[in-house]
């Protein structure tokens, strides 16, 4: 398998989920089909190869989630683990452990990271202040945190926003804050974590980065290099929660790892439970071996928003190890997009996964074809539910069902279903369709084994269309009477073509591939790539079954109006909380602000602040730093490259210590959320807004 055939065997990981939610069509795109798909061509290769995921379980997002709820924190996690490994297993997702990080190996082995890390003197130590309640003799996540908001004053704002105004702030910006817990004014009081110093390791980062150049896709590799080149900085590996893993020092009470630092390390503890279960040696699929011929090839399957954690904190912590092999490629996916806007949880702007299995009953397959015909695997990709329907009936019903249905409808109508060679086997005995199947063999295993999955299916899909131009030229039903040798001879290439679509079909529609191989009477499991395609004579073959039905106007017109009824009921919210208009301005006041277009450059966190990103924006005119409040809507190394407006003209400040010129113009919904205004087509940096 070119550059894969250094390597003995292989380990893959998708991106372990976070268990406060259900899971939507933007995850099975981003992080889950395309694994799925490589894990499943290495099998039918005879790679020794193991699929790991399971539930991110940790972190302040499931307190939250649970106090909402008027629930527990373990009651959430079960909840949803359950519900997103159902809608895994539905879909063929086929992990060969799904696991959990609150399992107690998992809380062990990151445990044994972390002291392994202390030990060596790796990790910086720091004090910061922090809320504590002094009652509960705890510090409080931003959400545990009210008072008054000193935008609106309303008196119930939270540490982290006002929901009234949908004002973003921090504890400290709060009058009069009092702790939820207990009722009562909290106090600042310093808290000491233990960093990461990841500015120690970037000129290695820097060299091991920059061998990837051209293996891995320019997307991944271009954002790695932004990180970069905005320098690294220390990064805190523990919090102050109740929810989470203790950290292992004396001197550490109460605090818990940080839930960035465990959930990587849960690739690794999922791994050692498959190996007990299996009776396998873990360490073969995670430790560098003696003998480099022995390697293994981790590779983890992302979306874009998780890649400096894939590509630079966690090879980072398994660098600081010593004893792990680090990934070999992060092949992620950028967003998939949903009928013209971004998928969204918060805004309930989705395709759930459980609800699609409850209104489409037996369609898993038909998901995954449409997803993976549009996979965002280097740029922003979009699903609508009309090009759900036409890829559905033009392709997979007019295309691929069509032609099996009609070879194996002819096949038992001419002979009974029963294969009559005068040969061993039945084989392609066409060198012409030979050839081209071939042809579309070596597209197929070009396009997998460099992760161009969409290309890869595409080349599947001409093979069934290759197929139907040759039945339709053979016309059999015609030759039967004239010529039945020729129809015989026809007939039995187009089944072994059918055969060919079975194996190739096997790591895209697991489902539909059985099916087929059902209908061809041929045992279930795998047919591997290098296997010939035969039958032997007097094999009997299955009665047809239609492979796919077509998908109605109603059922579309359904969806859309769903959609709609969410989008209505999001907007009734903003809009009851959408802030008052301004006093009126002069035209020349207006005329006064000179906006622009820019690009961002460069993006990093303002140390010591919650919501401060330093950018580092061309406006066309130059380059110059703005210091912007979006930090908790966007991580720096997902808006490298986003264009903007901003206010060029603006009276420079400082804040922070940073001199920001100019101003960047965001929108803000009622709830808070913050969106860039953009222009929708792309403008040369410096054109005006007007």
């Amino acid at each position: 398998m070119s550059q894969l055939n250094n390597f003995k065997r292989y380990t893959i990981t998708s991106a372990l989920p976070y268990a406060n939610g259900p899971l939507h069509i933007g995850h099975l795109a981003g992080a889950y089909i395309p694994a799925d798909i490589f894990v499943r061509y290495l099998r039918l290769k005879k790679k020794d190869v193991v699929y790991i995921c399971g539930s991110d379980e940790h972190g302040a997002a499931i307190t939250i989630k649970a106090k909402k709820e008027g629930t527990t924190p373990q009651a959430i996690i079960d909840k949803y683990h359950n519900q997103i490994k159902d809608s895994f297993e539905q879909f063929g997702i086929s992990f060969d452990i799904y696991h959990r990080t609150s399992s107690a190996i998992h809380h062990d082995l990151s445990q044994e990271f972390f002291l392994n890390l202390y030990e060596k003197g790796e990790f910086v130590e720091k004090y910061s202040e922090q809320y504590f309640d002094e009652d509960y003799q705890q510090f409080l996540a931003d959400r545990y945190i009210i008072g008054t908001c000193p935008n609106c004053h309303n008196e119930n704002a939270y540490g982290d926003q006002c929901e009234k105004c949908g004002t973003s702030l921090s504890p400290t910006d709060l009058i009069n804050p009092v702790s939820t817990l207990s009722g009562k004014t909290p106090i600042l009081k310093p808290t000491k974590h233990w960093y990461l110093p990841l500015d120690k390791y970037q000129p290695w980062l820097e060299q091991w980065i920059d061998e990837k150049e051209g293996s891995w896709k320019v997307n991944v590799f271009g954002q790695c290099k932004s990180w970069l080149k905005s320098g690294l900085q220390p990064r805190s590996m523990t919090r102050d929660l109740d929810w989470g893993i203790d950290v292992p020092l004396a001197e550490a009470k109460g605090k818990k790892l940080y839930v960035w630092l465990d959930a990587p390390i849960g690739y690794i503890s999922a791994t050692k439970q498959w190996a007990i279960d299996k009776g396998k040696d873990w360490q073969l699929y995670w430790k560098k071996q003696a003998n480099a011929e022995d390697d293994t090839c981790l590779l983890h399957f992302i979306g874009k928003d998780n890649i400096v954690f894939h590509c630079i904190i966690f090879p980072s912590v398994l660098h600081a190890h010593g004893e792990y092999v680090l990934p070999q490629n992060v092949p992620a996916n950028e967003f998939l997009n949903l009928e013209g806007d971004k998928l969204s949880t918060s805004r309930n702007h989705a395709v759930w996964l459980h609800e699609y299995l409850e209104e489409f009953p037996g369609k898993q397959d038909e998901l995954r074809y449409v997803l993976t015909s549009i996979l965002p695997e280097t740029s922003d990709s979009e699903f609508t539910w009309k090009d759900y329907q036409a890829r559905v009936n033009n392709e997979l019903v007019a295309i691929l069902g069509n032609y099996v249905n009609r070879v194996m409808i002819l096949m038992h109508k001419f002979y009974g279903g029963i294969i009559e060679t005068d040969k061993p086997h039945l084989t392609l005995t066409d060198e012409k369709l030979h050839n081209e199947i071939g042809g579309y063999y070596d597209e197929l295993e070009r396009s997998l084994e460099t992760y161009k999955f969409r290309q890869g299916l595409a080349a599947v899909m001409d093979i069934a269309r290759l197929g139907n131009r040759y039945l339709t030229e053979k016309e059999p039903w015609k030759t039967i009477k004239t010529n039945p040798d020729e129809a015989k001879e026809a007939l039995h290439n187009s089944l072994v073509l059918i055969g060919h679509l079975a194996a190739c079909l096997q790591p895209y529609l697991p489902t539909t591939a059985k099916k087929i191989l059902a209908m061809l009477n041929w045992p279930a499991d795998v047919v591997a790539f290098d296997e010939e395609v035969a039958f032997v004579n007097g094999h009997q073959l299955n009665p047809a079954a239609l492979l796919f039905e077509k998908i109605e106007d109603d059922v579309i017109e359904k969806q859309l109006q769903k959609l709609q009824a969410k989008k209505q009921a999001v907007a009734a919210v903003e809009e009851a909380t959408v802030a008052p208009a301004k006093e009126n301005i002069t035209f020349e006041q207006f005329t006064g602000l000179d906006i622009r277009t820019g690009t961002i450059l460069a993006a990093e966190k303002v140390a010591k602040t919650k919501k401060l990103l330093k950018l580092t924006i061309d406006t066309g005119i130059d380059q110059r730093t703005v210091v912007s409040g979006i930090a908790e809507y966007y991580e720096p190394e997902a808006i490298i490259g986003q264009q903007v407006s901003i206010l060029v003209n603006l009276e420079p400040r400082e804040i922070k210590g940073i001199l920001s010129q100019g101003m960047i113009l965001m929108a803000e919904n009622g709830e808070g959320k913050l969106s860039f205004v953009s222009p929708v087509d792309h403008m040369h940096n410096g054109s005006v807004v007007r």
